[in-house]
């Protein structure tokens, strides 16, 4: 019942975002400034007061780590190697390993607040600490190698992941928390502020940028990107997890931040990078809906295993 009660709010923000963006908000200028709003200012801020208030000196990131390291790359790895055996070409293969990799983080924090409430969300910005910087890394210079892209470099992608609003607002909760200091109560009630409407906001923008357009070609492979990142990826994550003991909250981050549908902004890196992007917006939308079963499904059987 946990699970459907998480599942219920995420469903009807999604689509109330989806009614929002076709009826009264029709402009898309209102949706970039709420994603900006959301990127840039309300989820960094969810980040460092989640993260910041949480004890990371007791914690052993070590397994947390190499669960969510290693079938990622492993997935990546699994497109570039079945490229020739699915005669795609280079823009569809930086599609495709975006479309195996890449998570929407608004809909996981929605699932982790909940399930777990702070904890939860805290455990979820920790992975994301991780998972974030990678997947770009593997992202984009795939899409560097294999899509051809003018002016994509390994300086350029640092610097991207350098600038990173949520990989900052992570690195800002865990300097607090490692040093002992926390979030400062003369600060507090003003991040507490700037972190409350993260979830809403995401998740309505999320809903929004939902688009079905799938051609026939492409069937086979969305399918296989979603299959790849939706089913093998959380099960192989959890398989890992659960060989290093990790329970609770920890489990349920690593499920969810490996189990989540990609992000609509890989439709915005593949059409700057030279990728294929029709067909990243069909992966996205087909990922997102797909989701709603697959997920709640994982969490529920984890939750009966625990």
């Amino acid at each position: 019942m946990l699970v459907l009660a998480a599942v219920v709010p995420i469903v009807l923000m999604l689509t109330l975002g989806a009614a929002l963006r076709r009826t009264a908000l029709r402009d898309p200028a209102v949706w970039r400034g709420i994603e900006w709003l959301s990127y840039f200012v309300f989820t960094p801020a969810l980040f460092v007061g989640s993260i910041g208030r949480s004890d990371l000196r007791s914690l052993d990131l070590a397994p947390l780590m190499i669960s969510v390291t290693v079938p990622l790359v492993g997935a990546a790895l699994l497109v570039l190697a079945l490229r020739r055996a699915l005669r795609i070409d280079g823009p569809a293969v930086g599609t495709m390993v975006q479309g195996a990799i890449r998570i929407n983080t608004y809909v996981g924090l929605t699932f982790a607040a909940a399930l777990h409430g702070e904890p939860g969300v805290a455990a979820f910005a920790i992975a994301s600490a991780v998972v974030v910087p990678l997947v770009n890394i593997l992202s984009v210079s795939t899409l560097a190698h294999y899509a051809g892209a003018a002016g994509a470099s390994g300086t350029r992608a640092i610097r991207e992941l350098i600038r990173n609003p949520l990989i900052l607002g992570c690195a800002v909760g865990m300097a607090l928390s490692l040093s002992g200091i926390g979030v400062p109560e003369a600060v507090a009630p003003t991040v507490d502020l700037l972190a409350s409407p993260a979830l809403v906001a995401g998740t309505l923008a999320a809903g929004a940028a939902i688009r079905f357009d799938v051609r026939r070609r492409d069937i086979g492979d969305v399918a296989l990107a979603s299959g790849i990142k939706l089913v093998a990826v959380p099960w192989a994550a959890a398989a890992l997890a659960a060989a290093f003991g990790v329970t609770g909250p920890g489990l349920t981050a690593i499920v969810l931040i490996t189990a989540l549908p990609t992000a609509p902004s890989a439709t915005v890196l593949a059409a700057r990078m030279g990728g294929d992007v029709r067909l990243m917006a069909s992966i996205t939308g087909v990922q997102t809906l797909l989701s709603l079963v697959s997920l709640p499904v994982a969490l529920h059987v984890l939750a009966g295993i625990g």
